[in-house]
């Protein structure tokens, strides 16, 4: 076994990133703005504009993140599709910031995103 036996550990919500990050003896004042970042989320989007897709991975790349689309989504020709959103909650958030600046369709799913990240604990 390595000597500082490196693993894999589960952080699957903000309060466990918290407690994790407390029990290696981080600053607490950290610990709030650590956090965010131990999270990985994939937020599923459904019956998007394949337009409003690559707007969207666009801004999530921007930040780090990453969005599935269709293969063919450049070409626009089967729109509506489903999407997958990835990222961790702080790369999910300025990702909501981010397309709170486009035109309103893509504000609407900014507001849904929205709702959704309100609810992570």
């Amino acid at each position: 076994m390595a000597p500082h036996n490196p693993r894999f550990i589960t952080i699957d919500s903000l309060a466990a990133a918290k407690k994790e990050i407390q029990n290696i003896g981080s600053d607490p004042n950290s610990i709030d703005i650590m956090a965010p970042k131990a999270v990985f989320k994939v937020i599923k989007l459904e019956q998007v504009a394949l337009q409003d897709a690559i707007i969207i991975k666009q801004d999530m790349l921007s930040v780090g993140g990453e969005v599935a689309i269709p293969r063919d989504a450049f070409e626009l020709k089967k729109s509506p599709a489903d999407i997958l959103v990835m990222g961790t909650v702080t790369q999910l958030r300025e990702l909501v910031g981010k397309l709170q600046r486009h035109y309103p369709r893509i504000q609407a799913i900014a507001a849904e995103l929205a709702v959704l990240l309100k609810d992570i604990s």
